[in-house]
């Protein structure tokens, strides 16, 4: 864990607070590249991950820079970022990602919705310091509720293009058919965005492996969700998954020890081979034809539509 301090804070918009944080001794911190996050330790409220923001392609090694979104209706980890302080001390891992910017020089296609533009921030600055090829979408509610739209306007003035739900909604389908073939789309937002966006990239003939996905927050349990039963293939060991649990967690606290990271189902690093039982697919990650075939799912945030999943853990 890297002991941090939260140097600076102002309030972007009403919800919107952004956070500059070093460490403590004023010693360099560890680098990272566009797409990266910062795993934060908020105790009894588990993590929760930050995309670092990057305006001048520094990737500054003397200090992070975050933003965290406050939803009042949430599971209450905004909002005990929000109550930090300056010169509060708090523990964060190194940076990771899941969410990285490829070399090369096809187009790029920046999709941000609401507060999923944290990420995309740091690769509009390192596309621009390489002068390569790239436009930025960013779509909001309004106009009032849009983070960094200024300052976003003047950093990439030749790039940027706004949609406003309450003005001139984006409209996908035509974004994504004027897109040249080879061109390499990163997403980031709500599930429901990220989702329309994949399909209607892949309607407009955008290759599945060019489309790169990373949501801001968990997806929501859906009503109506039931308990089923997971069944370890190797031990034969079965546990029971209550609504409002995710497999994950269930297993954890069984001391089971599982990889996984995001626990938001866009990094693919929980992939789990799936013996017998049918998925109920909650992930961005997947195909459709991965999907249909059911023999792999994602056990951070996916369910199940039989009673029992046999799974090779």
């Amino acid at each position: 864990m890297l002991n941090l301090v939260v140097d600076s804070i102002h309030d972007e918009t009403d919800r919107i607070r952004v956070f500059t944080l070093c460490e403590a001794s004023g010693a360099e911190l560890p680098g990272y590249l566009p797409g990266a996050h910062l795993d934060f330790d908020l105790g009894e409220l588990g993590t929760r991950s930050y995309s670092l923001i990057d305006w001048k392609s520094s990737l500054s090694t003397r200090n992070y820079t975050i933003a965290v979104q406050r939803e009042d209706d949430g599971t209450g980890g905004s909002k005990a970022m929000h109550r930090l302080e300056a010169g509060r001390a708090i523990k964060v891992l190194p940076p990771e990602n899941d969410f990285e910017l490829r070399d090369g020089a096809a187009p790029v296609l920046l999709l941000a919705g609401g507060i999923g533009v944290t990420p995309l921030i740091s690769m509009a600055s390192a596309l621009d310091a390489q002068a390569r090829d790239f436009a930025f979408h960013y779509s909001a509610r309004s106009a009032g509720v849009m983070g960094f739209r200024e300052r976003l306007g003047q950093a990439f003035p030749d790039h940027m293009v706004f949609h406003f739900d309450d003005q001139a909604p984006l409209d996908l389908a035509k974004l994504m058919s004027a897109q040249p073939p080879d061109t390499q789309l990163y997403i980031c937002g709500p599930k429901g965005m990220i989702d329309a966006a994949r399909e209607a990239a892949i309607t407009a003939g955008l290759a599945e492996a060019n489309i790169h996905i990373e949501l801001f927050s968990a997806p929501e349990a859906q009503s109506g969700d039931a308990s089923f039963e997971v069944e370890i293939h190797d031990t034969g060991e079965v546990f029971v998954i209550p609504a409002g649990k995710t497999i994950i967690e269930v297993l954890e606290e069984a001391g089971k020890d599982l990889m996984y990271d995001c626990q938001r189902g866009d990094c693919g690093i929980c992939q789990t081979d799936v013996i017998s039982g049918t998925p109920d697919h909650r992930d961005v990650v997947l195909s459709e034809a991965d999907r249909a075939a059911g023999k792999v799912m994602q056990i951070c945030v996916s369910r199940a539509k039989s009673g029992r999943l046999v799974l090779d853990l």
